[in-house]
């Protein structure tokens, strides 16, 4: 719209001046337009072709430079941006509408649709309902804590959060982050048979999947998907359009006015255009090596060449036209790869060998349709008569009708023919069959000849039919339509008047052809009637065409026109007006003419021998006031020669750009195939250099990713490297020259670019969070060492990039750690960072919050360290010293985390052990990590706790020797599990102590065998103890034990020994060192000291048991010995016995002591079995007591070898030995021991009396040394 202004008149001449000054002639004279900035962006270097900088146009919206202004001013700024857009719309939909150099690229990488806040927010509440169990979805524990871990470290994260608000993720994104921690996780998990680890991938990925859906309805999906892809595809030359009103902020009736102004659909005038286009840059480099007058080039040599460039830009444009077809029809015709002489001295082309066209060269092929529809006014023949016509175009076939009644002759028949006759004779026959028998042929009622062109009616007509002059038929006529189509190449044909000096010498009226026998080859051909080739032609390269006046002594013709060249004049004529403007228009865009013919506005002289003027002339100045009114005319025929294409391609790229980067597709800076497309066709239609067009993108792509927006480093890689060998000389698109002004920015994009690339590897974590975009660091590396380079030519030493590097990475510490601490304060978990918080705040928090907040701190450091090495390690596949620098960033990260650790730890009192969850925390990380492992912090963290572990064992050592102390003292010896309460005691705390000090996996291998020799010393030490407090224990309790059969083993004998038991087996667990350290002699001698105190206590004590028992033995001896023969007892005993038997029963003396003993015997032996908790103990007790009671015996019987033993005491002794033989081979005492030398003597000596007991006493009463003893067993 225009200004709001006092006259319409005022207005147009105040834009008409404005124009002139914003789309003026290109080179150094003229100023730069002032184009808007756009908000919130910095003012962008001055452009190329121009003098100082500008201001960054943008989006119709007012700029920000523009505030405070007056109204009309801001008003003016406005009209002139909107100008601008307008003139560069123009350039662009020519681009469009006839391409000649780019094809939209089909082999660009797909891009995704991003992600917005609130999708973000609609997938956190997809998985927080999985994970609340909301959904149908089924799964096991494992795939629920990898979803969860999902939520709370990637879905939940702002990073993740920051990347989705500046338009670089995608939901591909957020599935691989998925997949990368799956695929982990898998791994780990055991192997299960006949279920791969493949096939839990994907049916984990495709859960995801659904839970990322949610309830959307998956049959619309698809319907979004097709219409939201467009972008990414090949579009047509409409949707082109429309992107490019978006983008330059066009409306839709000015694109309708420009597109009918400028002709888009019609491929001649683009083609046309495009040759004045090609002319008018070859004009311009001519005038340029005449007024010497180039941009400035960092060599003189350089000037020659710049024209040299000129011209071989221009002659591969014009190869490029020429390689394309004249149409797409019309495949009989052949192209001629042909030549303009007027820019011979460019295309190396000398005049003498000039082409000249030939008459055979312009032969044309035409196709015709003729429909015959019916017969008017047939009288002469008889109703019921068969009649039919015949069609032929002279000098071809002939074709008939189908045959019709006199009465309704009609037939809609339709006939094809080809001719190569511009002026083909037609001709029609009307015919009836003959009656006669002797008739030959049929007899002709009527004929019509007609002369059609490709201008003539297409629609059915009725013609006047010749017949015969005998015929009755006087108003015969014939209805049909002739259709002769015009052939592609054939661009206008008519009657014209030409006289010329070469050609067409009388002033005559002709019919004229205008044939296009390439996109640079024209000829005006006149034909006669039935000819194939013209009579005349005449080769349009180098005329220009324009109105004229009329001619008086010119008979014929009223609308004059005429071409004109060196040494000749052609003079035409039409009827009417609006044929001139058609056949000027089409001669025109044939002649590649600069000079564009313009008819005058006002009424023209009538020709003398013509009549008015023709309507179309008020119809013509109609659309001129239109286009005039609306302020299009000047943007249309602006030259573009004349504007400075370098300044208006870089508002184009960056509101193109703009445009891409707000679409629905994570593009990372990368355009859509259409935007390349039409970028690439104007670079090349209006030779935009190369390096200016990289320079600008570059700039645009770091102004974007200053702003926060992702951008592909990839992209940055591809513009900078361009550049580079552009200024060093390579000629990377064959441009060799170098101007200052390329080179200076290319110096300053250099610096600011190499800020850019070190200030996102300072910010990696935040600039490619969770490894996003994949590949992004890698690539970010590799162009950093490639912006530190010299030249493209020299590489870089590896030491140079690895100090930058480094440097950044020690921002990188700093700045992830001060983050950390910054989320942590957010997070309400921590109140102690000496970046956050002040030393009064820090003094007033409690020492336990302060160790639980720096515990807290720790989990976050080895989380973000973890992640770094996880998302991150791609670096090492640009450089292989990256995992250094990320080592060396990491003990800087731990640095910082000492200051906070160390404040906390000398807050805590003496003697305080909460502080080692912290080193086992810490450590267990570093120890597994092998660049960090015995690092800088790493030392700095034993050193710390050193004298805390060395003060804690040294206290727990104290604490044991006092319990064991204290509990012998007071110890009832009720067994607790495998000991005493005591025993079990002592034995928890050295396993609980060297457990503690195992876990704490100290890194030091010195000072950790210092710590495992120590505590197998204090261990053996401390069992030593045990063991000899439970043997004087023993000791003291055996001795109150009686000595009788009345002797049951106590409980806590029983405990004791099972003290005994534990102790040996936790010896071999707390005083043995690892298999893998070498043991010196010193350490065995020690070790073996307190295996050899356990055995040879427990061979004490058992040694002590057996003799408690075998007193008691020697016990019921002795009152056997009281039956001694030759004793006065007795044969008291033996008188006192008999004189009762024969009264009273006398109970069988000695039987009640061998019962007692053997009950004795058995209740111990179940005790024993029942309460010591050591088999083989058992085993050895009651071998020994077997073998001594046996000893004891036979050393009794020894005794009295020379006495017969009383029948008393030989039953006694036979029961006894007998049932302690069977008791002891139940209790598994071998058979070795029970048959051994000394109960061989003994059975022997009881069978030797048992058998003089039979002979002098009449037997035993059933008491027998022989195994078929059947006596009664009692109890």
């Amino acid at each position: 719209m225009l200004d709001p202004s006092s006259s319409e008149e005022e207005s147009d001449e105040g834009l008409e001046e404005e124009s002139r000054d914003v789309l003026a002639a290109a080179g150094g004279s003229q100023r730069a337009p002032p184009a808007p900035a756009r908000e919130g962006r910095r003012e962008a270097p001055g452009r190329a072709g121009g003098g100082g900088g500008a201001a960054r146009p943008g989006s119709p919206s007012p700029s920000v430079l523009s505030e405070g202004r007056d109204e009309p001013e801001r008003q003016l700024d406005e009209e002139q941006e909107r100008r601008i857009r307008l003139q560069l719309y123009v350039f662009v939909v020519r681009c469009i509408a006839y391409p000649f150099n780019a094809k939209q690229p089909t082999d660009m990488a797909r891009r995704q649709q991003k992600l917005n806040k609130q999708q973000l927010q609609l997938l956190k509440e997809r998985f927080q309902a999985f994970l609340n169990g909301e959904t149908q979805i089924v799964a096991d524990e494992a795939f629920c804590n990898a979803v969860r871990s999902y939520y709370e470290v990637f879905l939940k994260s702002d990073r993740v959060a920051r990347m989705v608000q500046s338009g670089g993720c995608s939901a591909n994104d957020f599935r691989e982050v998925f997949k990368k921690n799956i695929e982990k996780r898998v791994r780990s998990l055991p192997e299960i048979d006949g279920l791969s680890k493949e096939t839990v991938l994907s049916s984990w990925i495709a859960k995801y999947d659904a839970i990322y859906r949610g309830e959307e309805d998956l049959c619309k999906q698809p319907n979004r998907m097709a219409l939201s892809a467009v972008s990414e595809l090949i579009l047509s030359k409409e949707q082109l359009y429309e992107m490019f009103q978006q983008i330059l902020g066009i409306k839709k009736l000015e694109h309708q006015l420009l597109y009918n102004a400028c002709q888009l659909d019609n491929a001649d005038e683009q083609a046309a255009q495009i040759r004045r286009e090609l002319d008018g840059r070859l004009q311009l480099a001519e005038k340029m090596a005449k007024e010497r007058k180039f941009p400035k080039f960092i060599a003189k040599e350089m000037e020659n060449m710049y024209i040299e460039e000129l011209r071989s830009s221009v002659n591969l444009l014009m190869a490029n036209l020429e390689s394309l077809p004249v149409s797409k029809g019309g495949p009989e015709f052949k192209l001629q790869k042909l030549k303009r002489s007027q820019n011979s001295a460019f295309l190396d082309i000398g005049d003498e060998n000039e082409i000249q066209l030939s008459k055979s060269d312009v032969v044309l092929s035409f196709t015709l349709e003729i429909v015959i529809m019916e017969v008017q006014g047939l009288k002469s023949v008889a109703p019921n008569r068969i009649v039919y016509c015949t069609m032929e175009v002279e000098g071809g076939e002939k074709l008939q009708t189908d045959q019709a009644e006199a009465s309704r002759p009609q037939w809609g028949t339709q006939g094809d023919f080809t001719t190569t006759h511009p002026r083909p004779v037609v001709k029609v026959k009307l015919f009836t069959e003959s009656t006669g028998v002797l008739a030959l042929e049929d007899k002709e009622l009527g004929r019509v000849i007609l002369y059609p062109t490709s201008n003539s009616s297409k629609s059915a007509e009725l013609h006047r039919m010749m017949v015969p002059k005998s015929s009755q038929d006087s108003d015969l006529k014939i209805k049909l339509a002739v259709r002769m189509d015009k052939p592609p190449h054939m661009k206008h044909s008519g009657y014209l008047y030409a006289l010329g000096q070469k050609v067409w010498k009388r002033w005559k009226k002709r019919y004229f052809v205008l044939v296009q026998v390439s996109q640079y080859t024209f000829a005006m051909c006149s034909y006669r009637e039935k000819k194939s080739e013209p009579q005349e032609l005449m080769q349009l390269e180098g005329y220009t065409v324009d109105y004229t006046d009329p001619h008086p002594g010119l008979q014929g013709g009223q609308m004059f026109f005429n071409a004109v060249k060196e040494g000749d004049t052609v003079i035409f004529a039409s009827d009417d007006e609006q044929d001139r403007i058609l056949w000027v228009q089409a001669m025109y865009r044939a002649t590649g003419q600069s000079y564009k013919p313009v008819p005058a506005i006002q009424t023209q002289k009538v020709n003398p021998k013509g009549g008015t003027l023709h309507a179309g002339a008020q119809l013509r100045k109609f659309y001129a006031d239109r286009f005039q009114k609306h302020g299009m005319d000047e943007f249309i025929s602006a030259s573009p020669c004349k504007l400075d294409h370098a300044f208006l391609f870089r508002i184009l790229q960056r509101q193109t750009l703009d445009h891409r980067l707000n679409d629905s597709y994570s593009c990372l800076g990368w355009f859509s195939p259409g935007q390349v497309f039409v970028l690439d066709e104007y670079c090349a239609r209006y030779g935009v250099r190369g390096c200016h067009r990289h320079l600008c993108y570059l700039t645009e792509l770091m102004e974007h990713s200053e702003s926060g927006a992702v951008v592909d480093p990839t992209l940055l890689h591809y513009s900078f490297a361009f550049c580079a060998s552009h200024v060093h000389g390579s000629r990377p698109d064959g441009i060799g020259t170098v101007s200052m002004e390329e080179k200076d920015r290319f110096e300053e994009i250099k610096e600011r670019l190499s800020f850019l690339l070190e200030n996102q590897i300072s910010h990696f974590r935040y600039c490619f969070p969770f490894g996003r975009p994949e590949g992004a660091l890698k690539a970010t590396l590799s162009l950093l060492e490639r912006v530190l380079m010299k030249d493209i030519a020299t590489p870089i030493p590896a030491e140079e990039v690895k100090k930058v590097v480094r440097k950044c990475l020690e921002k990188a510490a700093l700045i992830n750690y001060t983050r950390l601490t910054e989320y942590a304060k957010i997070e309400g978990q921590v109140t102690l960072f000496c970046f956050v918080f002040d030393t009064e705040t820090m003094s007033q928090a409690s020492p336990a919050r302060k160790l639980e907040d720096v515990l807290h701190l720790a989990e976050l450091c080895i989380e973000v360290l973890q992640q770094n090495e996880e998302h991150h390690a791609e670096g090492r596949e640009a450089f292989a010293w990256w995992p250094d620098l990320l080592a060396e960033h990491a003990e800087k990260f731990w640095a910082l985390f000492t200051v906070d650790m160390d404040t906390a730890l000398e807050a805590q009192p003496q003697d305080s052990w909460d502080s080692f969850p912290l080193f086992q925390l810490l450590n267990n990380f570093l120890r597994n990590d092998t660049l960090l492992c015995n690092g800088k912090f790493h030392k700095h963290l034993q050193e710390i706790f050193v004298p805390l572990v060395v003060r804690y064992v040294d206290l727990m050592e104290s604490s044991i020797a006092q319990s064991i102390h204290r509990g012998f003292e007071q110890e009832t010896w009720q067994p607790v599990n495998n000991g005493s309460a005591t025993s079990e005691d002592l034995f928890w705390k050295l396993d609980a102590l060297q457990m503690f000090v195992f876990d704490l996996h100290w890194p030091e291998q010195e000072f950790a065998h210092h710590l495992e020799q120590r505590l197998k010393l204090m261990a053996s030490d401390m069992i030593e103890a045990c063991v000899k407090r439970t043997r004087t224990a023993f000791e003291l309790k055996l001795q109150k034990a009686s000595k009788t059969t009345d002797l049951r083993i106590p409980a806590s004998v029983c405990t004791m020994l099972n003290v005994l038991v534990d102790a040996k087996k936790q010896s071999t667990k707390l005083c043995a060192l690892d298999g893998g350290q070498e043991l010196g002699s010193q350490w065995q001698q020690y070790h073996s000291k307190i295996d050899d105190l356990i055995d040879s206590t427990v061979k004490e004590i058992i040694s002590m048991l057996v003799s408690k028992f075998v007193a008691v033995l020697e016990g019921v001896l002795s009152k056997l010995s009281r039956y001694d023969e030759g004793t006065f007892f007795s044969s008291i005993l033996s008188f006192t016995v008999k004189a009762a038997a024969k009264y009273v029963d006398v109970p069988k003396p000695g039987m009640d002591l061998a019962d007692t003993y053997i009950m004795f015997v058995r209740q111990n032996q179940d005790i024993l079995r029942e309460k010591v908790n050591e088999e083989m103990y058992i085993e050895k007790l009651f071998d020994q007591w077997y073998s001594s009671s046996m000893k004891v015996i036979c050393v009794w019987l020894a005794d009295r070898l020379d006495l017969q033993l009383h029948i008393y005491q030989l039953k006694t002794l036979i029961k006894i030995v007998k049932k302690t033989y069977r008791d002891f081979r139940l209790q598994g005492v071998l058979e070795g021991t029970l048959n051994s030398k000394t109960y061989d003597t003994l059975h022997r000596r009881l069978t030797v009396e048992e058998a003089t007991a039979s002979v002098s006493e009449g037997g035993l009463q059933g008491i027998t040394m022989k195994d078929s003893d059947e006596e009664e067993e009692e109890g």
